[in-house]
């Protein structure tokens, strides 16, 4: 396995070049994902600290809030600078705090786009991408209801996510995809199969809840011992892992706090070697109980 560079860049869609390492804003929201956050005022500084820190890839959804990410976005960046590739997600509804519901209706995708458009202040979205497949809906469907999109203007590059390597199949007999977006980590790596296929296509990969929902980046974990001796937290590790794992990886860990933001971007200067890396794939495997 070739070690990707930890602070290469990618090209989304061949054209859009971004820093590896992006920003995830689904927590500037409300407990359970849900309403505003308790401190706004905060939650902007942190918006605004993302990008002055040369982040370049920031993703969000409707869904998140919902409606408030995107809209902290807008009120806060736009218009965003040039070297900036926002993404956004439609396809999930909320019925309430920590509830998930697909919606792929094609009449629901349009509503969709058309008030992330309006809330994150863009004429057109640099990258939208399915936030998951509704089973109740024929997939071409849903995937011709974003191709109809860009060809309108509004859609600039297609993404998919929590997608299998079939379904990414089906999709692009239909539209270019450039992205999947899938859970990816060093203790969760069941979709394996999926990045391998995004490495062969040359498709940006996208891996939610990076840090297993902050088991990797806790003192005395599985990765604390090379944290000690690289200098770095156990978090940064586990971002450095991805980083290395493949070039064609794109981490967006989120947070909501300025101090941690800054804790996550340093992962990218952190070098492993090949033996760090294989003992990563050992301690995952061994945490992961497989």
């Amino acid at each position: 396995m070739a070690i990707a560079n930890p602070r290469s860049t990618f090209r989304i869609g061949g054209e859009l070049e971004v820093r590896r390492l992006g920003f995830g804003a689904m927590r500037v929201t409300g407990e359970g994902i849900w309403g505003e956050p308790d401190d706004v005022a905060g939650a902007r500084r942190l918006l605004k600290r993302v990008v002055e820190l040369g982040v370049q890839l920031i993703d969000t959804a409707d869904s998140y809030g919902p409606d408030v990410s995107e809209r902290l976005l807008g009120e806060t960046l736009a218009p965003y600078p040039d070297d900036v590739v926002i993404a956004t997600k439609g396809g999930l509804v909320r019925p309430g705090p920590s509830e998930w519901v697909r919606r792929g209706h094609p009449d629901h995708l349009r509503q969709a786009l058309e008030g992330s458009l309006r809330r994150l202040k863009l004429d057109v979205i640099p990258l939208y991408q399915l936030h998951a497949v509704d089973p109740d809906v024929p997939l071409a469907d849903q995937v011709g209801t974003l191709a109809e999109m860009q060809r309108e203007g509004k859609i600039r590059h297609v993404g998919l996510s929590n997608v299998s390597v079939d379904q990414l199949d089906q999709a692009q007999q239909i539209v270019t995809v450039v992205t999947v977006q899938n859970r990816y980590s060093l203790l969760d790596r069941t979709h394996e199969s999926v990045l391998q296929a995004c490495e062969e296509r040359g498709i940006g990969f996208l891996p939610w809840y990076p840090l297993a929902n902050g088991r990797l980046a806790e003192p005395g974990g599985p990765l604390a011992d090379l944290a000690k001796a690289k200098h770095a937290t156990p978090g940064q590790i586990a971002l450095s892992w991805l980083l290395h794992r493949s070039a064609v990886m794109l981490p967006i860990p989120g947070t909501s706090s300025v101090a941690h933001l800054e804790e996550n971007l340093g992962a990218a200067d952190i070098d492993l070697s090949p033996e760090d890396l294989a003992g990563l794939e050992r301690t995952g495997g061994a945490a992961a109980g497989t």
